[in-house]
């Protein structure tokens, strides 16, 4: 079974109605731009017992100028109602005082309505002011479409899910068009082209001249370029300083900024336990992986999002501390990439194109260093097999269709 275009509910929309079921925190909510965060936030109840405040709509931001006491009037949140009004506030982030406003109006309301938060820029990260607002929420990220969303599947008590069929159909779909919802649902390439555009208009044109202070804007969507087309590669700041004309240091902050609004992401190298470990940059991804211009670089970049949507997941719904980083020692022996769970390493993955591949030998070398318990070689062309791979516990080739169904 696979999503159907009328049918799109994002598995979040059930997370974040759990939350409010067993919580009186609020709920931040963060991820990118058009990735479904107000859609998905204004279908958690009802729309008459819904408010929705944008700081971008010009009426919403006067009322949250004039303060959380304006707000609660009106929304009449005197009035006795059957279930608790939930009020959400968007991009509220761009607020210098942001951070106060929230924290006053929880501590004298939260009682009263329950509180959601979204932005397309890391809450936890433009943080402008205030007292800390530590206790008084949970912090979800919201992802792109993934397999395993696509098969309609809620949301599960468990990190590691049986697998699932998905049909190959919607399979190359996604990883053509990207997990954004618009333009996998519409799956036309002139909208997509269109689509694409404006969200890099609104990225370097709109949020960083908003939240930053950055004045060289060409020369960030030069570094943006630079990341784009060496997706996966590892990362030489001084290259890219010197093919942008900035600092090392300038650099390092860009591309803190470009992680922060959401347009790419970072996988660390793993060096606990790794005899000869290499300590080295990051490698960069895309959270549109569509983007990548490589055949190679996508298959990586599409295997890179299911795992951090995975780890982000699973950590956020309290199921352990998950995190995503890749392998590689000083004898440039190199695996993709490393999951770990409460800071031990757990499982470890090569990406390949073809089934056809023969198995890595370094999934053997670092499983042992490692005492892995799995090792995969992800095959993306590989035919789905109706079989759990986390029983395995030897490096094995797998279908990608297969191995994707088992996260998130």
């Amino acid at each position: 079974m696979v999503l159907k275009i009328v049918d799109m509910k994002r598995s979040y929309e059930q997370l974040i109605k759990q939350h409010f079921a067993d919580h009186t925190q609020m709920a931040l909510l963060t991820g990118p731009r058009q990735v479904g965060k107000t859609t998905t936030s204004q279908s958690i109840q009802p729309k008459n017992n819904t408010y929705y405040f944008n700081w971008d709509d010009i009426e919403d931001r006067q009322r949250i100028l004039q303060g959380g006491q304006v707000i609660a009037a009106y929304i009449n949140i005197d009035r006795l109602r059957d279930k608790v009004p939930l009020v959400i506030f968007d991009e509220i982030h761009k607020y210098s005082q942001w951070k106060s406003f929230i924290k006053g109006f929880y501590d004298r309301y939260h009682k009263e309505c329950r509180i959601l938060v979204t932005g397309s820029a890391r809450l936890d990260v433009f943080k402008k002011g205030g007292d800390s607002l530590m206790g008084r929420y949970f912090y979800y990220r919201l992802h792109p479409l993934s397999v395993n969303e696509l098969l309609n599947r809620p949301p599960s008590a468990t990190d590691i899910q049986m697998p699932v069929k998905i049909a190959d159909k919607a399979f190359l779909n996604l990883l053509k068009w990207g997990g954004f919802p618009e333009p996998y649902l519409k799956q036309d390439q002139r909208f997509y082209n269109r689509w694409t555009r404006l969200r890099k208009q609104q990225l370097f044109q709109e949020d960083i001249r908003e939240l930053t202070n950055i004045q060289g804007l060409g020369q960030l969507e030069i570094l943006a370029t630079l990341i784009q087309h060496q997706t996966g590669e590892l990362t030489s700041y001084s290259s890219l300083a010197k093919k942008t004309r900035v600092s090392v240091d300038t650099i390092r902050r860009w591309t803190g900024t470009l992680e922060s609004l959401y347009f790419c992401f970072a996988v660390r190298p793993w060096t606990k336990n790794i005899t000869r470990s290499l300590l080295k940059e990051p490698k960069y991804y895309l959270w549109d992986w569509s983007q990548c211009t490589s055949k190679g670089g996508r298959n990586e970049n599409f295997i890179a999002s299911h795992l951090l949507k995975a780890v982000h997941n699973w950590t956020d719904q309290g199921l352990g501390e998950y995190e995503l980083f890749f392998l590689r020692d000083k004898d440039k022996r190199e695996v993709d990439f490393l999951v770990s769970k409460n800071q031990q390493p757990w499982f470890i993955v090569e990406v390949k194109s073809s089934i056809k591949e023969k198995l890595s030998p370094n999934l053997a070398l670092f499983q042992k260093q490692l005492s892995l318990k799995h090792a995969f070689q992800v095959a993306m062309d590989g035919d789905y097999i109706d079989r759990d791979i986390f029983t395995l516990d030897k490096p094995t080739i797998v279908p990608a269709k297969t191995f994707l169904s088992q996260l998130v």
